[in-house]
C-alpha cells in the first residue's frame, strides 16, 4: 500500500507513513496518555482529509481545514465521552480513568461549536487570491454581497447534525464514529441533504446576486 501510495503522490506517500506511524505509537502506549489520545485520534481524521486532497490535487481553504479540525476534534472527543460512559470501572482503560465526565462534556461542546461556526464562516468567507494588488483585495471585501454564498443555506443542517450527533454522545452511543455516521437514520438524512444541496449548489450553476 505504500508503494501504492508513492506513485500516487510523494506527500501522499508521507501522509500514509505518518498514519501508520501514528497508529502503532498509539496502539503501544499512546492511547493511556489523556488529552494526547484525543488529539491523535483527531489527526487520524485529518490526515484522511489531507491524503484525499493530495491526491485529486485539490485546494483546501483555511476556513475548511479549520472546520476539518474541529469536526475531528469533536468526533474524537465524543468517542472518549461514550467509552467512560459504557465501560465498567473495573475495565476503564488507563486515560479514561484520568477523565472527567464534566470535563469531555465540555471538549464536546467547545469542539461542537467550533464545528459548525467554522463551517459557517467558510462558506461566507471567500478568500481572493494570493497575487491580488491591496487596492482590489478591499474592492473585494466589498463585494461580500454579491459573490456566490448560498453554501450558507446548508449551515443550518450542519448545526442540525452536530446537535444530534451530541444528543447520541450522551446516550454513549459514539464510541464508534464510522458505525454511528452510517446506522443513525437522522444523521444519514442531514448528511445525505447537506451533500445533495453542496454538490447542487457547487454544480448547478446557481448564484447569489
Amino acid at each position: 500500500s505504500l508503494w501504492i501510495a508513492n506513485l500516487l503522490s510523494p506527500i501522499f506517500f508521507l501522509l500514509v507513513l505518518g498514519y501508520l506511524v501514528l497508529q502503532i505509537a498509539y496502539s503501544l502506549g499512546l492511547k493511556n496518555l489523556a488529552i494526547l489520545d484525543i488529539l491523535i485520534i483527531a489527526s487520524g481524521f485529518i490526515i484522511r482529509v489531507y491524503s484525499g486532497a493530495f491526491v485529486i490535487d485539490a485546494h483546501l481553504s483555511v476556513w475548511f481545514l479549520l472546520c476539518v479540525i474541529s469536526v475531528a476534534l469533536f468526533l474524537a472527543s465524543g468517542k472518549r465521552r461514550a467509552e467512560i460512559g459504557i465501560i465498567p470501572e473495573r475495565n476503564t482503560r488507563l486515560s479514561l480513568s484520568k477523565y472527567r465526565k464534566e470535563l469531555l462534556n465540555s471538549y464536546v461542546t467547545m469542539f461542537g461549536s467550533a464545528a459548525w461556526m467554522s463551517w459557517a464562516l467558510f462558506t461566507f468567507f471567500e478568500s481572493p487570491p494570493a497575487n491580488l494588488p491591496v487596492w482590489l483585495f478591499l474592492a473585494e471585501i466589498s463585494k461580500t454581497t454579491t459573490i456566490n454564498k448560498l453554501l450558507m443555506v446548508t449551515t443550518p443542517i450542519v448545526i442540525f447534525g452536530i446537535m444530534r450527533y451530541e444528543s447520541l454522545i450522551f446516550e454513549n452511543r459514539s464510541e464508534s464514529p464510522e458505525k454511528l455516521l452510517l446506522t443513525d437514520k437522522s444523521l444519514i438524512a442531514s448528511i445525505a441533504l447537506w451533500l445533495g444541496l453542496v454538490v447542487a449548489i457547487l454544480y448547478g450553476g446557481f448564484t447569489l446576486i
